[in-house]
């Protein structure tokens, strides 16, 4: 007998526990057929001895039935791995209110962010039906991540802590225990991730490729057939959990990929294992089969609107609202209006890298940015762009995280053109050529060159609006669209003088996030992309900071990572967030922009209201797509 489990947290020993009822799994329709011709035990056999129960009233979901197949759409035969985004089976994951939760784990035990026992459900099983033990996490530490072969970078980096490795040992076939000398605050995070670091792997399938196991004859005929050249490299092909594109390999995701080389149309299956039942016994996921087509992107919103979806959000932006409206009652769905999970829908960042000693020292001036920022009619760009249904402001964290401070999102983000040419005129940028136009100290004009992805119309439209703010500013801005790996590439090189991208992926911190991103400690923020790169290469590409507030933020970064409370953790968290405010390192225009879901009328448990974001949440898969049910 299941006897119930609070969830229970102490300073010292954090304990975090599934909740644990009493109930008796129910075989469903989909698989019966396989049981009854003795291909496939029965459901009692498949469920691990105490399986994830979710409280689907306690979160206003209704108990589903089984059955039917979930059409959705991608732009890309690789974008198959969205199905491990919206499975979102992890060890631990986010609930709705983003709090870490057991999920594929039975329990967790957090000692001071320096040791995690990590303990398994019994009779857990991978989709081909083997045991899902704590050797999988050997195999994968020993045999995988400590493999040269296999990773010649070692272990991954969210592993190390200032260098060091942890310990890692295997009481039993259901406990694991990462231990380090100092804390490692991001070990539970990065495991929830929408991409996360899978740390197990299914071992008794991919040891039949790895030379320390395999029989050579038979690891040779295998090269042979794949026309690869090294064990190494089977083993890398075959391994990828993320890109859930070998419908080989076993998996603990809801649904299987049932599509072997595909191309245009992807079937994923239910995982016949998988380790969740609803409080009536009845095995999720309840929906049997979800279909991916892949279409162009220009005709996901026009198929969308013929009713050729069940679910979807991908690929649709808020101007395709009006057509998808239109569309509803002939193609029998609902468009939704969920908030958007990014700092700022649209965020010009000015490079602090740039290649052009007097532009980079014209755009390191904080007054400068400031000046930009003021320059700028959000009321304008909302309503041209969203009939005013984001909010305006700077780019900062969101009002659901704790560190929201309204100031901060109203900093240097109104429009006041005569504080914005007051600021400029007090760096000295008081020449003009008869075109009204500013110069720099050497004759130039202030021309700024600001480079698009080309892939998004709302930023076209946005960039065209602050053209004519600028010129009150006497400052010309030029607009270049590129493909985005140029972009990208020109960025990094310090070639871009300025570009426009999303703001940070995860508007919603909380204590426990790692504040990697707002620190210069990565490339891919668009400002600083050479201090990143001295971070990410320790020291052997980029520039180290150079800028007061940078080397603050690179201080407080390292702080929060040995910090051993979340107050501690905290308080750096609010001063990193106050810096970016006041410094306007990213330009941010507008948030909460509205992201179109359709969702079909027959569709049921999918929030009216959320928020569609990558981290944390991983899009639909916080809101648990497992849940999801057709009402016929």
């Amino acid at each position: 007998m299941f006897k119930k489990t609070l969830l229970a947290v102490s300073t010292a020993l954090g304990v975090m526990a599934s909740a644990v009822v009493a109930v008796e799994p129910i075989e469903g329709d989909f698989w019966l057929q396989e049981v009854n011709a003795g291909n496939l035990p029965p459901v009692s056999e498949r469920m691990p001895s105490i399986p994830l129960v979710p409280d689907l009233k306690l979160r206003g979901r209704e108990l589903g039935t089984p059955g039917g197949t979930l059409r959705t759409m991608v732009t890309r035969a690789k974008d198959v791995r969205q199905m491990v985004v919206y499975g979102y089976a992890r060890l631990v994951g986010y609930n709705e209110r983003y709090e870490i939760v057991p999920d594929i784990l039975e329990s967790l035990e957090n000692e001071n962010d320096i040791k995690f026992t990590l303990r398994l459900r019994p009779g857990h099983k991978w989709s081909d039906g083997n045991p899902f033990t704590s050797e999988d996490f050997r195999y994968w530490w020993e045999d995988v991540a400590n493999n040269e072969m296999l990773s010649p970078a070692g272990p991954i980096d969210f592993l190390r802590v200032e260098g060091e490795l942890p310990t890692v040992t295997f009481p039993d076939a259901h406990t694991v225990i990462y231990e380090w000398h100092k804390p490692n605050p991001v070990f539970l995070q990065k495991l929830a991730e929408a991409r996360p670091p899978f740390i197990y792997r299914p071992s008794h399938f991919l040891k039949a490729l790895h030379a320390d196991y395999a029989d050579e004859e038979t690891l040779s005929e295998a090269l042979y057939e794949a026309r690869v050249r090294s064990w190494a490299a089977l083993h890398n092909r075959s391994d990828n959990m993320y890109k859930f594109d070998n419908p080989d390999l076993p998996t603990l995701q809801p649904w299987m990929l049932a599509t072997k080389d595909g191309k245009s149309r992807f079937l994923f299956v239910r995982n016949p294992y998988y380790h969740r039942v609803d409080p009536n016994g009845v095995q999720l996921p309840y929906i049997d089969v979800v279909e991916m087509q892949v279409v162009a992107p220009g005709l996901v919103a026009a198929k969308a609107n013929a009713g050729e979806v069940d679910l979807q959000a991908r690929g649709l932006d808020f101007k395709d609202t009006a057509i998808l409206k239109k569309g509803e009652n002939s193609g029998k769905y609902t468009t939704l209006l969920w908030g958007n999970g990014t700092a700022s829908q649209i965020a010009i960042y000015p490079n602090l890298n740039y290649n052009d000693d007097l532009w980079r020292e014209t755009m390191r001036d904080v007054r400068f940015r400031r000046a930009l920022s003021l320059g700028i009619n959000r009321k304008i760009i909302n309503k041209g762009l969203y009939f005013g249904l984001a909010k305006q402001g700077g780019m900062t964290v969101l009002p659901v995280s704790p560190f929201y401070r309204e100031k901060n999102s109203q900093a240097w983000a109104d429009y006041d053109i005569e504080q914005a040419n007051a600021l400029l005129d007090d760096m000295g940028l008081t020449e003009r050529d008869k075109e009204g136009t500013r110069l720099l100290p050497d004759g130039r004009p202030m021309w700024i060159v600001v480079e698009t992805a080309g892939e998004r119309q709302e930023v076209e439209n946005a960039l065209q609006i602050i053209i004519d703010n600028w010129k009150d500013l006497g400052i010309k801005l030029l607009m270049r669209p590129l493909e985005r790996d140029i972009l990208r590439n020109r960025v990094y090189s310090g070639e871009t003088m300025a570009a426009v991208w999303f703001g940070w992926d995860n508007g919603i911190p909380h204590s426990y996030t790692s504040p990697d991103f707002v620190a210069p400690w990565q490339q891919e923020f668009f400002a600083w992309p050479k201090w990143g790169q001295y971070h990410q290469t320790s020291g052997d590409a980029g520039e180290p900071p150079d800028l007061a507030a940078a080397v603050r933020l690179n201080d407080l970064a390292h702080e929060w990572s040995q910090a051993y409370s979340t107050v501690d953790r905290a308080v750096i968290w609010q001063e990193m967030i106050d810096i970016h405010a006041e410094n306007v390192f990213a330009i941010g225009l507008l948030n909460n922009a509205p992201q179109p879901v359709v969702v079909s009328n027959r569709l049921r448990n999918v929030p009216e209201k959320a928020i569609w974001a990558w981290s944390p949440g991983a899009h639909f898969g916080v809101y648990r797509v497992d849940e999801f049910f057709f009402d016929e």
